[in-house]
């Protein structure tokens, strides 16, 4: 009778420490990475510093790997996309942009823009894992970096670019359901009353 208690002790103890030890491993990850051959800001920042304005042709973009014929995630867009991405509305006049932007939207079908966006995110969930499961609170930690470089060329000639983007991607979420799993059950409109 002694030894079931010490052995029923021993085993509630493993089986706690296995809960709260592991438990974070049990949650969920989830990895998004739009690639375009970089693997990070710095890598992607250095690839576009070197694309020189009214010096950079064609055949020079290809050779600094922002080809959108073979690197993925290389959008090409035309000059009606551009005046979208420029004069996005009224209060936005073409005299306002820059004038190698405007030459090359005047030029209509001989301006095109490489649009270039790789994102590497790595999110993971944390926290308690019953409350997680029976989505009671869900908390989320997401790190990375997201580029977004956008250059203009007109024939085969780079007129413009500019870039933005986020080296450092923290963002923390913590989504709570009082209700837990009934939290998000919809009622169908046939039982409805």
């Amino acid at each position: 009778m002694c030894m079931n208690r010490v052995w029923r002790n021993r085993l509630t103890m493993i089986i706690t420490s296995l809960l709260t030890m592991g438990c974070s491993n049990l949650l969920p990850s989830v990895d998004k990475t739009v690639d375009a051959g970089w693997t990070s800001y710095a890598d992607a920042k250095q690839a576009f510093d070197k694309v020189v304005p009214k010096q950079t042709t064609a055949g020079e973009l290809k050779a600094l790997g922002l080809d959108p014929f073979v690197n993925p995630n290389i959008r090409l867009l035309n000059y009606l996309d551009l005046t979208q991405i420029f004069i996005p509305n009224a209060s936005i006049r073409f005299s306002d942009l820059d004038p190698a932007v405007r030459t090359c939207l005047r030029a209509k079908t001989a301006c095109q823009g490489y649009q270039i966006s790789p994102v590497v995110l790595q999110s993971h969930r944390y926290g308690n894992v019953l409350l997680d499961v029976f989505n009671f609170r869900r908390q989320t930690r997401t790190t990375g970096w997201k580029f977004l470089g956008l250059i203009l060329m007109k024939q085969d000639l780079v007129v413009y670019k500019i870039e933005a983007g986020e080296p450092n991607v923290l963002e923390l979420e913590d989504k709570k359901n009082p209700l837990g799993p009934f939290q998000e059950i919809s009622i169908s409109p046939d039982l409805r009353i």
